[in-house]
């Protein structure tokens, strides 16, 4: 059973999170992306995408108030 060639891998968090890591860098290889995006769940990345780009707004919102209160 744990040698079958042709079984996909169940969508994990992790691997969503990374997939969205390496879009949000924008250097990630096609080939890589493609293989990424077959394993995953759409909802997965949906989650993610929307939480990274929550941290990061927050993150730019937080580096400017510090860079102005200075």
């Amino acid at each position: 059973m744990a040698d079958e060639p042709n079984k996909v891998p169940s969508a994990s968090w992790w691997r969503s999170v990374k997939l969205v890591a390496w879009s949000f860098l924008g250097i990630r290889s096609r080939a890589g992306y493609q293989d990424d995006l077959a394993k995953v769940n759409p909802m997965h990345v949906v989650a993610v995408g929307l939480a990274g780009a929550l941290l990061l707004v927050l993150a730019l919102i937080g580096l400017a108030s510090w860079v102005v209160s200075k």
